[in-house]
This record gives C-alpha cells, structure tokens and sequence, in this order.
C-alpha cells in the first residue's frame, strides 16, 4: 500500500490518526501549526481516561443550569450572550438531540471502553511514559438529586458494558483518605484512569516518525481542497507558502475543523467550548502527601482532577461558550483554586500553573469519524471533552474507512459515511 495520506492537526485525535494510519500501512503526512504536536487543546487537560464520564450534556437539566449560571461569573457553565449565528444554529441541534440523550450515553459508554485496549497497548509497545495511573475515578456529590441522578446514568453506562458502583461517605474516604468536606455519597469506577495528555500525544508523535511519518511542524493550513482523487493542502512556513498534493486527507483540527470541511463540501457544526485547568506544583513533601492519588469528579462544580506523577496535581474543568476566546480569566481561575483549598487544604497552592483550552464540541456530543462527501475526504474530530478518553478507538476506526476508501481490508472495519452519529464500531 502506497497512498499518501495527510492529517491536518497534531492534537491528540491528529496524532492517533496518523499512528493508526502508519500502522495501516499507508504512507503519511502530518501537519501542525505549532512547534511540536499537543500545544493546544491536547496540553493540559483534566487527564482523565473516563468512561464513567461518558454521559453526553444533552439533558434538559443542561439548559437549566445554562440559564441559571448565564450572569455568574464563576458558574461552571457560562454562556456568552452575544449573539451569533453559529452559536445559535449550535444550541438548536443540541436542543434537537435531547431525545437521544440515553442512546448517545451508552455509545459513548462503548467506545470510551473499547478505546482503552488500543491506548494502552500503544503506550506499551512504544515505551511511552505518561504518568500513567489506573486507581479509578470517584465521582462526588454533596446532595440527594445529585447522587440520584448518577444512579439513574449508572444504569446507562452498565448498558454499555461499564461497571460503575455507587460508594457511601465512608466508603469514599476509605477509597481517597485526603478528600476533606461532607458529601452525600459517590460512585467509583475502578477500570478508569488519569495520565498527562500532552506526554502521551508527544511520545506518539515521536513514534509515528519511527514509523515513517512526515512531521510538518510549524506549518499553517492556510486552505484544503479536493478533487476526489487528490487532495491539496496550502501551507505557510517561514513566511513562504506552498501548495502540497497527496492522495487523501483526513481533518482532526480541532475547533478549527468547521472552517476546513467547509472548504471541502461538508458541514461540521463544531463548536470551540473553552475549557480552564491549574497545575499545581507540589516540590515540597506535605504537598505531595496532601494530595490525591484517585482521580475524582465533583458532580456540583463540574471539575475533574488527576495526580500526575509525584509533584504535580492537576484540576480541570467548565465549560464556557465565547467562540474563539482564548483569554484566561482570573474569574474563572480563582474557583478552582479555591476548590484545591477547600477539599485538599494541606496542598499548597502558591506555585500554580493556569491555562485554557478549546474543546472542538458537536451538538449532539458524538465525534465525527468517517468519510466527507468526497471520496478521499476523511474527518476524525469533535470529540468534545472526552478527546484524551476516545482519542485511540476513533483513530482505529479512521484508519478502518481510509482502507475501505482505498479497497484494502475493507472487510474488518465498519465503513458507515459520516452521518449525525458517524460512530463505527469495532
């Protein structure tokens, strides 16, 4: 097999793409803005390998909470008033994919545990250290309705093959001893996971160039265009601009994979919902015994942590829809902060690291992975916040509908057309 494939986009989906694409045999082409893959979106995320957050926001309690939080500053969901027609025609499908909140659940549920088999067995077999750790996520909740209702979403994620028991206030100190406050009650997924995102995606990087890639870093995707047969791709680098061929291409930019399927006939309702994180740097050794090793997940103010090795301590969380902001708001920075302090006080929280991300988020909370309208078009993007969890199972199946497209082994990969749900299945 020789087709020469291109990946635009060296955030984890890009670089999970290209790795399965590499080890599909086809000859490929990776292109990224930055210096190095995984400075965007795929830096510095919660860390969570999540299957037990597998449930989709396209619940009616969303829109209250939305509505509610929409003049609170620190609210974990913000929405920015001013209107656009993006935003609109966004929160209208969202709207739309209400009814199939509990069906999207469990496929969600699926692929975020079939995901697992591939990322690990990745890491292993190229050696790649990423503070790696598999105690579990225990997710918390301070209140009745809270803790109902994840009762309620446990039952979906068991109909998609995740076990997922609820733990009592005794039972969660016992799982996570440094946890300080009163809660109503909590549930733990044992087979979950956390690792450092931006250390994964990196060393994958490095271990598509041992396997041949082409790593165009630095590189701005200024165009695409296809002819179905050839795909073209302008690029700037050094302040020159050059026009690239290849026989296929495949789109996991991120937030910016609207504007690029655009430009090859096909619609992606992507939206960029900013997401905000704090590294909290921990050198000194009450620090580090202060903090958790299990992963958690606070139900109320929607935030996720993961210890990551032995000196750091990462918070993560909200969602905020402002377009293209990448603005990092000490009013949004402050909560989680104050979070560390409340539930974690033996932490100190002088030496802590902020930063803001773009989650590339579709209506209907499903990634799109599969063919566009032209025969060597190809998309893996719009995995909103579960990017990190479902990254290595939407690259296998990428790499399953690239070579069906090009008549090799067609037989062992779903080939369904990108469409609402464009989910394959393994």
């Amino acid at each position: 097999m020789n087709k020469h494939i291109v990946v635009i986009g060296g955030g984890i989906t890009g670089v999970t793409s290209a790795y399965a694409l590499a080890r599909q045999g086809f000859q490929v082409t990776l292109i990224e803005k930055n210096r190095y893959a995984a400075m965007e979106t795929s830096y510095a995320n919660g860390g969570q390998l999540s299957a037990s957050n597998a449930e989709v926001w396209t619940h009616p309690s969303t829109l209250i909470k939305g509505l509610k939080w929409m003049l609170k500053a620190d609210a974990p969901l913000l929405m920015n008033p001013k209107p656009s027609w993006h935003k609109f025609s966004w929160m209208a499908e969202f709207v739309a994919n209400i009814p199939k909140y509990e069906r999207n659940t469990i496929d969600t549920a699926k692929l975020a545990i079939d995901a697992r088999e591939h990322l690990f067995a990745w890491a292993a077999s190229e050696g790649i250290d990423f503070d790696h750790k598999r105690k579990g996520i225990l997710h918390i909740y301070r209140d009745k309705k809270g803790f109902d209702h994840a009762g309620r979403v446990s039952k979906l994620l068991a109909a998609g093959g995740l076990e997922r028991r609820a733990v009592t206030p005794d039972e969660m100190r016992a799982i996570e001893p440094t946890l300080q406050g009163q809660y109503y009650g909590g549930s733990f997924t044992e087979s979950d996971s956390t690792g450092d995102i931006h250390k994964f995606t990196f060393g994958l990087a490095q271990a598509c160039e041992r396997l041949g890639v082409k790593l165009l870093t630095g590189h701005e995707v200024l165009s695409v265009a296809s002819s179905g047969s050839t795909a073209t791709v302008q690029v700037r680098h050094d302040g020159q601009t050059e026009t690239l061929s290849f026989d296929g291409i495949v789109i996991s930019a991120g937030v910016h994979s609207r504007r690029l399927g655009a430009q090859l006939g096909d619609r992606l309702n992507v939206y960029p919902v900013k997401g905000y994180s704090i590294t909290v740097n921990m050198p000194d050794a009450a620090s580090q015994a202060a903090a958790p090793q299990v992963s958690l997940l606070d139900d109320e103010t929607k935030l996720v942590t993961s210890r990551l090795g032995e000196d750091r301590f990462r918070v993560a969380g909200t969602a905020e829809f402002n377009g293209f902001n990448l603005d990092i708001r000490a009013d949004r920075i402050a909560p989680l902060i104050r979070w560390v302090n409340e539930c974690f006080p033996g932490i100190d929280t002088r030496k802590v690291v902020p930063w803001a991300g773009l989650r590339p988020m579709m209506p209907d909370m499903l990634p799109r992975v599969g063919a566009g309208k032209k025969a060597n078009v190809f998309y893996n993007t719009g995995h909103g916040h579960l990017g990190w969890t479902l990254s290595a199972i939407t690259a296998h199946q990428l790499a399953g509908h690239v070579s069906a497209a090009f008549g090799d082994n067609a037989q062992s990969f779903n080939t369904s057309p990108m469409g609402s749900s464009a989910l394959g299945t393994t």
